[in-house]
């Protein structure tokens, strides 16, 4: 009598094993993983800019102004994303995404004293801190000459911050 299995056992084995490798894909979602984890991450540098845009207020009195280009623009010197704002960030953060970006805005009209930060998040309308049901910021689509656009965040931006005194 011989010992092993049969080739249709082994068959049954390995549609079995893909069944529940399948199942598993299915419930783990590891691409909507990744885009919860890449949000995460976006949420947490636009937590640190704000911290730090709040020291830069108790030191001068105002927040600084947003270049052309919506980032951070200070004695006439636009500091880049990814780029150091000493004392205040050893580095500025980046989106964790290639081709996304971060959007600083502060309007000429509020003479320092207002910002809105945004980011596009990944997953949309399922997470919950999302601005407009996932549709861009009403304060970006408000915001009128000047204002960065709806998509100056390589995406919808979808999620802001702002300075204490406004709403994004």
């Amino acid at each position: 009598m011989k010992k092993g299995f049969t080739l249709i056992e082994i068959l049954v084995i390995i549609a079995v094993l893909g069944v529940l490798a399948s199942a598993v894909l299915f419930v783990l979602n590891p691409m909507d993983q990744i885009r919860k984890s890449n949000d995460a991450k976006r949420k947490a540098s636009l937590g640190q800019v704000q911290s730090a845009l709040e020291l830069y207020y108790q030191d001068t009195g105002r927040y600084p102004a947003s270049s052309s280009n919506f980032q951070l623009y200070i004695n006439n010197v636009t500091i880049s994303w990814g780029n150091s704002w000493m004392p205040y960030m050893s580095k500025l953060p980046t989106d964790p995404t290639f081709g996304k970006t971060f959007v600083y805005y502060s309007p000429a009209s509020s003479n320092g004293q207002t910002y809105y930060l945004y980011a596009n998040l990944e997953r949309g309308a399922k997470d919950a801190q999302v601005c407009n049901a996932g549709n861009a910021c009403t304060s970006i689509t408000s915001g009128g000459a000047g204002a960065p656009s709806a998509t100056a965040c390589g995406g919808t931006c979808n999620y802001g911050v702002s300075s204490p005194n406004t709403v994004p």
